[in-house]
């Protein structure tokens, strides 16, 4: 089953320079993509604004029939990008997509926002 990685494109922390011709959004996406590209049970997408702004930067976890996730106030840096894919990688192989606590990856223990459970028919 796979798991999707949304990635907010438009995050951009406090003193933000907009000189670097990217968001801080759309450079952790460019790196979450990078670091996904061959991980089984992965894929990621891109979407303007997850109304998160204050946890900024933000992505999703989320599989269908799953615990869905938001986690937020991560720095748009490959070790971040790394430990969100792992996490997603745990997240598809999990049946109901909770993944033990100590199992997450260092990375982004203390970034979770909210969980959602799965949709019902």
């Amino acid at each position: 089953m796979t798991t999707t990685i949304t990635i907010c494109d438009t995050c951009k922390h406090d003193g933000w320079d907009a000189t670097s011709g990217a968001t801080d959004g759309e450079t952790l996406a460019a790196l979450i993509e990078a670091a996904a590209h061959d991980t089984p049970g992965v894929a990621t997408r891109r979407h303007s604004c997850l109304m998160g702004c204050t946890n900024a930067c933000n992505v999703t976890v989320q599989g269908a029939g799953k615990m869905n996730y938001t986690l937020g106030r991560f720095d748009p840096t490959a070790e971040a990008a790394q430990g969100i894919v792992d996490y997603a990688a745990k997240h598809a192989a999990a049946d109901t997509g909770v993944v033990p606590f100590r199992e997450w990856p260092l990375p982004i223990k203390g970034h979770f926002v909210t969980r959602h459970p799965p949709l019902t028919d």
